[in-house]
């Protein structure tokens, strides 16, 4: 059963995003896993662009795992001081540096990556969809918690992982890997704080849509 009463074929329902979003790239311009990884872990309460400006020369002094694992938080404030929380992010990367030691040894599965410290469910879904691994939960970044609830796929909710789990609960797993990056995106373009409901892909089965075109 769905927000909707009854049960419904959210796959036919959201194929408008799935279709336009498929297999689109994650705003983080990244490289490489050990990139993504990084990057992920500074983009929590930060947004996707910041990164982007401080990562190349993050990347240029840490190249990768083995270098980041023999580095102190002290060097490592000067390339990531803008970043919100740096020093908290700073242990968290060095800490997962000295457990991770080298870029073959990075986790795939949900398991593994959040068992490092700075990575929660929403970051791992992320690495996760990123590297092509079969998704074994969905991304419920604050841009599908606040789009979801509007088309009508879940209830309310500030918190991620009750998002994620009702999301779980109402989705068929054959599209838990795209589906939440496909929510991302439209909230990102177009439906925004202020959405911009006429350009909507998916505004004929959206109960916010619905509700104020009365």
């Amino acid at each position: 059963m769905d927000l909707f009463g009854n049960s419904t074929d959210w796959t036919e329902k959201l194929k408008p995003i799935l279709t336009k979003y498929k297999g689109q790239k994650h705003p983080l311009e990244y490289h490489n896993l050990y990139q993504l990884m990084v990057m992920v872990v500074l983009s929590a309460q930060d947004s996707d662009a910041n990164i982007n400006k401080i990562a190349p020369a993050l990347f240029d002094a840490y190249p990768n795992m083995e270098s980041l694992a023999v580095a102190n938080e002290e060097a490592l404030f000067p390339y990531i001081s803008e970043v919100r929380n740096f020093g908290t992010k700073a242990k968290w990367l060095l800490e997962i540096a000295k457990t991770v030691q080298n870029d073959a040894n990075i986790p795939l599965t949900m398991e593994g990556l959040v068992a490092l410290k700075g990575i929660g469910r929403k970051s791992a879904n992320v690495i996760m969809r990123e590297a092509k691994i079969p998704a074994e939960g969905i991304i419920a970044d604050l841009h599908v918690i606040r789009v979801a609830p509007r088309i009508g796929l879940i209830s309310e909710t500030k918190d991620g992982i009750k998002a994620e789990k009702q999301l779980m609960q109402v989705l068929p797993k054959e599209i838990w890997g795209e589906i939440g990056m496909a929510i991302s995106f439209l909230g990102r373009e177009i439906c925004r704080p202020q959405p911009k409901c006429p350009e909507c892909p998916i505004n004929t089965i959206c109960q916010y849509y619905k509700k104020i075109k009365g």
